[in-house]
């Protein structure tokens, strides 16, 4: 199996990866808070790395031709550019969109997979857009009520995938429950982990802490065939005492926690960029320190973990963050290729209709 993290961390090796496996993806060019000229050499980059890549680059297409300058004629046997001629605001609200830009680069570009043109999709435009715009074509798999939003986040043990991280506000217990099984085929695919530990994001490790929806999600849990190891704590999202390779929580939790982290994130680089430029003296240890914070910086770089995946659809779309730069975008658009290469969609389906099957039957 194939490890998001060493795509990733080792973009060098991409092509020796995928060898012989020809994957189509189609690219929201003018999403996100930059649009082409963040989404085109970051998709120049990955069609480098990997000779078996196809692109469709959707945008407007003068605009498109503008900052592909010299690199089309490199590439142009594996890269397409398909005009859409409209673009989703930031901003915008999704059921406008939905309703109202039917030939924006986004829809365009979801309408590319639901016709079986491209495998997957990266956007990093709207994400109420996206979610709307994917969901209404798409439609869900069968046994998903809802999709959710499943991202990496780094830890002590090197990561950790969790969900939803906002696609859900308000979520039951089943839906929980059906976030934990999407959740663990993809963890099973992308990591080679035959039995994934699932955790369930609670106030404390105590059975009797939590909500009435957390506990009666721990009792399907803990029925299912899932590896599930109860209560986990927020700790647990970067450095708990026990490695989780997969936590579950609720659209509301989960994205207060990913915003949380990221805000701490972005307060200790500050601070440590304060502290070393305070006199000579603290530019000086700064200075020999380099090393281990370059270090310490790539391990924690949130570009190296851009890319959350929609599961519960009959197709494979991948969020990049709005304000992404070259190398986060390119980081997105390599985890489309890896959930391509390890039929994401289709694991999650027949586990689905596994576990259904084993409801009815019980």
């Amino acid at each position: 199996m194939l490890c998001r993290t060493h795509l990733v961390r080792l973009p060098s090796i991409t092509a020796e990866l995928f060898a012989s496996v020809s994957l189509t993806i189609s690219i929201d060019a003018m999403g996100g808070d930059h649009g082409p000229q963040v989404t085109i050499p970051a998709s120049l980059a990955c069609l480098k790395n990997n000779p078996d890549l196809k692109l469709i680059l959707v945008g407007d297409e003068t605009v498109i031709k503008q900052f592909l300058a010299q690199e089309l004629a490199a590439v142009e046997d594996r890269l397409t550019i398909h005009h859409a001629s409209q673009c989703v605001d930031m901003d915008e609200s999704p059921s406008k969109a939905l309703k109202n830009k039917k030939d924006s680069s986004m829809r365009v570009a979801i309408n590319l997979v639901r016709d079986g043109v491209a495998d997957a999709c990266v956007s990093a435009g709207n994400t109420g857009a996206l979610m709307a715009t994917a969901r209404f074509v798409l439609k869900m798999i069968p046994g998903i009520d809802r999709p959710a939003i499943i991202s990496t986040l780094p830890s002590i043990y090197g990561h950790t995938h969790v969900l939803d991280l906002g696609a859900n506000v308000d979520c039951s217990a089943e839906h929980l429950f059906q976030f934990a099984i999407m959740g663990n085929e993809l963890v099973k695919a992308l990591e080679g982990i035959e039995n994934p530990k699932v955790g369930l994001l609670n106030i404390g490790e105590e059975d009797t802490k939590g909500n009435e929806q957390v506990k009666s999600a721990a009792k399907l849990l803990e029925n299912s065939s899932l590896n599930y190891i109860g209560y986990v704590e927020g700790n647990s999202l970067n450095a708990g005492h026990v490695k989780v390779d997969l936590i579950v929580t609720d659209g509301f939790v989960g994205n207060v926690a990913l915003k949380s982290i990221e805000g701490a994130a972005k307060m200790i680089g500050t601070a440590l960029k304060e502290s070393f430029n305070k006199n000579g003296f603290t530019k000086l240890v700064g200075l020999l320190a380099y090393p281990v914070l370059k270090s310490f910086k790539e391990r924690i770089d949130p570009r190296l973990y851009n890319g959350a995946s929609f599961l519960g659809l009959r197709g494979l779309v991948i969020k990049s963050h709005g304000g992404a730069d070259f190398l986060a975008f390119k980081t997105a658009i390599e985890l489309a290729e890896v959930e391509v290469k390890n039929d994401v969609i289709k694991k999650i389906s027949q586990q689905v209709e596994i576990i259904l099957a084993q409801r009815e039957f019980a």
